[in-house]
């Protein structure tokens, strides 16, 4: 899988949009059109801004293991949830995951 794939398939995971992977990765909506319209790969500072938009580092997102990119299938369920909870109802789970620990 290659670099746009794999950030089509992280978006699609999250039931991300361009211009939600733009805000959450706090990038210009033109840098992540250019890089879908323009079929170019993203500057490693630019990929670092979205990994971190999808919670993962680099290695993770680049990681070749089963499930792809380094997280299981419960996780990748976790975080397409989290990614559409309000940031008041993820401090919540937040707290609540931190009591059951």
């Amino acid at each position: 899988m290659n670099t746009l794939e794999r950030i089509h398939y992280h978006m699609k995971l999250r039931g991300w949009s361009e211009y939600r992977l733009a805000k959450e990765a706090d990038l210009s909506q033109s840098t992540i059109a250019n890089i879908f319209r323009r079929d170019t790969i993203p500057s490693i500072p630019t990929l670092e801004c979205i990994c971190k938009a999808f919670g993962l580092t680099l290695s993770q997102f680049f990681s070749d293991s089963e499930q792809e990119d380094g997280v299981t299938e419960d996780e990748h369920e976790l975080l397409m949830i989290w990614s559409t909870l309000s940031g008041e109802q993820q401090q919540l789970m937040m707290n609540l995951i931190r009591e059951m620990r």
